[in-house]
């Protein structure tokens, strides 16, 4: 086991603590004896949160990445202290969650699938701990999933994808077959599949089948080679828009589309315009975005305040939870007849006049 990389959010607010606190230990020396008054500040300075990332690490332009910009951000607004145990290898998983849930604090985050396990023994471990997971459903009275229903999301990808591809033929590929990834592809084919139902077309959508839950899949998040190699097998076979739903190894595929030079990129989680390098942002058609910041930074104030329960925390259209990014660099090639269709496409979805269904859809 290597030994975790920690990195620490401190509070901006920590020096008016320790004078709200000596001030506090000044009245009582004097012999005050004004009814105490609750220090909301202090308060929070005896909360503290852990974070452990899966083995992509932080900087995943993925969902390590957004969850700890999430907790990140709760430290600075509530005051708490907040620490990331970074996994570089799978070794490192199951001890990075225990030396967080040792750490005495009260609440810890655990991000991905490969922290289920580890997340369940130290929860059952830990009851007085509240522990949540990102983009896995794991149950206990003190652990909170947060999942997002991606395909609702994806959904408008694909439709968006239809109408602008040149060549009549689409493509997505995961890192691997697994739930949070297949919800994407599952989400995406179905809004190819919407946008020839609607105009009469015949777009083809490669690398998933629905119907058989089978398609094109890279083995790991963390090779772009792979994601190379098989983005350019998509694009030998015509397709000039691709999402790739594999964390770091879609930047493979951002790779591959920018040396054949007519070929679009569908980012996942966060807004690939802002988090890839900037030679790829020409690339970025729009992204399928999960708010994961502001749903971590919503269950870590509830654990503040003692409200924590461990009912899943599911992010959809309607509550913002999911979405796609603007056009940004390629903004030109949405019609504004397209824009207002996938725009109505999204009020229907949020209606119920249209359901994006998965054998994946997190509840």
């Amino acid at each position: 086991m290597s030994t975790p990389l920690i990195l620490r959010s401190v509070s901006r607010s920590s020096p008016l603590r320790l004078l709200a606190v000596g001030a506090a230990a000044a009245l009582l020396l004097a012999g005050c004896a004004a009814a105490p008054v609750e220090d909301t500040d202090a308060a929070a300075s005896d909360f503290c949160a852990r974070m452990v990332t899966n083995s992509g690490g932080l900087e995943d332009r993925s969902f390590n990445q957004s969850s700890w910009e999430g907790l990140d951000a709760a430290s600075a607004e509530y005051g708490i202290d907040a620490e990331v145990l970074v996994s570089s290898s799978e070794t490192d998983l199951g001890p990075n969650v225990e030396q967080a849930a040792a750490s005495g604090c009260g609440f810890v985050l655990t991000v991905g699938y490969e922290l289920a396990t580890a997340t369940e023994e130290q929860a059952a471990l830990n009851p007085d701990v509240d522990f949540a997971i990102v983009d896995e459903v794991v149950t206990g009275d003190n652990i909170k999933p947060i999942v997002f229903d991606t395909a609702q999301a994806a959904y408008l990808a694909g439709y968006l994808a239809a109408g602008v591809t040149k060549t009549g033929v689409v493509a997505t590929f995961g890192g691997g077959n697994q739930p949070p990834v297949t919800l994407f592809m599952d989400g995406f084919v179905d809004g190819v599949a919407k946008y020839n139902e609607v105009h009469g077309t015949a777009v083809v959508a490669l690398g998933w089948d629905k119907q058989a839950q089978d398609g094109s899949f890279t083995g790991d998040f963390e090779d772009l080679n792979k994601g190379k190699v098989l983005a350019q097998g998509l694009i030998d076979q015509g397709a000039d828009v691709i999402l790739p739903v594999a964390g770091q190894v879609g930047e493979g595929a951002a790779a591959a589309a920018l040396d054949a030079g007519n070929v679009s990129i569908i980012w996942v989680d966060n807004d690939g315009y802002d988090t890839l390098p900037a030679d790829y942002r020409p690339l970025l058609l729009t992204s399928v975005l999960k708010n994961t910041a502001d749903a971590v930074g919503e269950i870590v104030k509830s654990s503040m305040d003692d409200e924590f329960d461990s009912a899943a925390f599911v992010g959809t259209l309607e509550n913002g939870g999911v979405d796609i990014a603007p056009f940004h660099d390629l903004a030109a090639l949405v019609s504004s007849d397209l824009a207002a269709e996938v725009d109505a496409l999204r009020e229907d979805i949020v209606s119920g006049t249209i359901t994006v269904t998965s054998q994946s859809t997190p509840e």
